[in-house]
């Protein structure tokens, strides 16, 4: 997968930055977006090979997202979240 598409999705750019400096450093190109409606945006026009998503996101949080990408794609998405009532990891999966 080196070399493929990946979007980073999360509203503090201090965690995009992070996630960017990795996965560059083993060879992905990495795109970002701070919010949800950036989010949508960016997955239909790059069609990225996975999408790391936070889920408390400004705009369209990352459950919406994650609905409104499975309608058109079933690219892989990792979410990253604070989060922990087993409710959030039901309805993530």
């Amino acid at each position: 997968m080196t070399g493929e598409r990946i979007l980073v999705v999360d509203d503090e750019p201090n965690i995009v930055e992070l996630a960017t400096m990795y996965l560059e450093q083993e060879g992905y190109r990495v795109e970002s977006a701070f919010d949800g409606a950036q989010a949508l945006e960016k997955i239909q026009a790059l069609e990225p090979s996975l999408v790391v998503l936070d889920l408390m996101l400004p705009e369209v949080d990352g459950f919406e997202v994650c609905r409104q990408t499975r309608v058109k794609s079933d690219v892989p998405i990792i979410m990253l979240t604070a989060r922990d009532d087993d409710v959030d990891k039901i309805v993530g999966l």
